[in-house]
């Protein structure tokens, strides 16, 4: 399964949604997901499934690429 991660770059930063970025990561669970991003020290807003009909739209994004962990 694929998930977006919705993060601040710094685990100390305040969430601002401005400066909110995103990465998509494969997973089983979304607690999986976490484990694989706990060294990257980041401030992890949420994390959300993605599938079906959004799936396709976020991969005609040219920014979309799944993270290798």
């Amino acid at each position: 399964m694929i998930f977006k991660v919705y993060y601040q770059e710094d685990a100390n930063e305040v969430a601002v949604r401005e400066n909110t970025k995103s990465m998509f990561v494969e997973g089983e669970s979304q607690v999986e997901v976490r484990k694989k991003l706990k060294e990257l020290k980041i401030n992890i807003e949420y994390i959300q499934k993605v599938e079906g009909a959004y799936l396709e739209y976020e991969k005609i994004n040219e920014d979309y690429k799944v993270l290798e962990i």
